[in-house]
């Protein structure tokens, strides 16, 4: 019937409905978000919520056009996210979202969103030193 489309998956189509400009640019945020899935310091809650609002989001998809989000046209995409944005948990997820993609945009490259200092070239910034070595995720 329909195929397993794993959270990163989804996100990444999402954040490039959302951010179109992101991949041009170098900006990775779906893959920021394996740190943020994996990072100590989030809680469950938060993690389960962008989880959960993923499956909400495909099952909105599957309702209205008996497809998952990521295969359906940008036209029918943007009538999902229209409709969710409308709801109390839809507004919650996109502005959870988007804060995810602005921190992937503008963090340290190390983190894997803002690939070669992408974000900060945009929009002419100069990072903070010293720059991290590794991800810190204590």
């Amino acid at each position: 019937m329909f195929g397993v489309t794993t959270p990163i998956e989804t996100l990444r189509v999402l954040h490039q409905d959302l951010f179109p400009k992101a991949q041009a640019l170098g900006i990775e945020t779906a893959s920021y978000m394996t740190v943020v899935f994996n990072h100590p310091k989030i809680s469950k809650a938060d993690k389960d919520f962008i989880k959960n609002g993923i499956k909400w989001l495909n099952e909105e998809a599957i309702i209205g056009y008996k497809k998952e989000y990521k295969k359906l046209s940008s036209k029918e995409r943007e009538a999902i996210l229209q409709i969710i944005s409308k709801t109390e948990w839809g507004e919650s997820f996109l502005y959870d979202v988007m804060g995810y993609m602005f921190e992937a945009m503008l963090g340290d490259p190390v983190y894997g969103g803002n690939n070669k200092q992408a974000g900060w070239e945009w929009l002419k910034f100069t990072g903070g030193l010293p720059r991290p070595k590794e991800p810190y995720l204590g």
